[in-house]
């Protein structure tokens, strides 16, 4: 859990209500000087004003003091486990209501919110209706879309952003998709194939069939390079050296590096 944060709570929860200071520290009877002191972590309110301020800003007094409880990674799989199979048994709608519980309470823990995202994502199409099934999969969209924008964690990020990126390519929102990943953005891994589909979508063939040529020719290059290191470690086991020669040149044929990108054929 992270530490309290009673005083950005404050900062935002007063300017979500357009209140100066001086009008909270009246109605709960302060100094400016105190609430001042609260909102730079300096000092914390008497514990029997708490409740008192949570009413005020119509939160709980977890919000207020920014407790934010987190999952790890065991829990976060039981959960979802547990809603896939209520999937098979249950309404949609009522398990749909028990995801948004587990979201609520736990919505400051980005790996839970993002499994949360791919169950939907891997279950929107149960939800009866076009338009409902749309529905939902715009509310995993969201959920990407903010672990993207505050989680802390890069690995985290990127992949919320290529499900986010994914989502869209569903909703047939090509536009937003290459406007998230970037029109030009010749990047090894997921975001290729989906670059390529929103292309498609627009009708542009020749750029889709580009990105995947620089993605293919990437990966191409990138599996040579490994297995030319490769190729160093074997040099005390004759047999293996062999074989693995064998396989980078089957490879390099097939793609003919050798007109492509004749410098990774040459020793190291």
């Amino acid at each position: 859990m992270k530490e309290i944060r009673l005083g950005s709570v404050i900062i935002k929860n007063r300017h979500k209500r357009g209140i100066t200071q001086d009008e909270l520290a009246a109605y709960l009877g302060v100094s400016k000087a105190a609430v001042s002191k609260w909102e730079t972590a300096m000092t914390y309110p008497d514990i029997t004003l708490l409740p008192r301020l949570a009413a005020y800003f119509d939160i709980s007094i977890d919000e207020l003091m920014g407790y934010e409880p987190q999952l790890d990674k065991m829990e976060i799989r039981k959960y979802y486990f547990q809603f896939a199979e209520e999937f098979s048994i249950l309404s949609f709608e009522e398990v749909l209501e028990h995801c948004h519980e587990i979201i609520k309470k736990y919505h400051s823990c980005y790996p839970l919110l993002f499994h949360m995202g791919i169950l939907l994502v891997n279950h929107f199409m149960l939800a009866g209706s076009h338009e409902r099934s749309e529905q939902v999969l715009e509310e995993a969209r969201e959920l990407f879309n903010r672990i993207k924008t505050e989680t802390d964690d890069p690995k985290l990020g990127k992949e919320s952003l290529q499900l986010e990126a994914y989502c869209l390519l569903i909703l047939k929102r090509p536009e937003e998709v290459l406007g998230l990943l970037g029109e030009y953005m010749p990047m090894s891994g997921p975001e290729e194939p989906i670059l390529a589909s929103a292309y498609q979508l627009l009708g542009n063939y020749s750029e889709a069939k580009k990105i995947l040529q620089i993605g293919l020719y990437k990966e191409v290059v990138s599996i040579c390079n490994i297995l030319s290191s490769y190729m160093n470690f074997c040099e005390d086991d004759q047999e293996e050296f062999a074989q693995i020669c064998r396989r980078f040149l089957a490879f390099a044929d097939t793609f003919h590096l050798d007109t492509l990108h004749p410098g990774i054929m040459l020793p190291g």
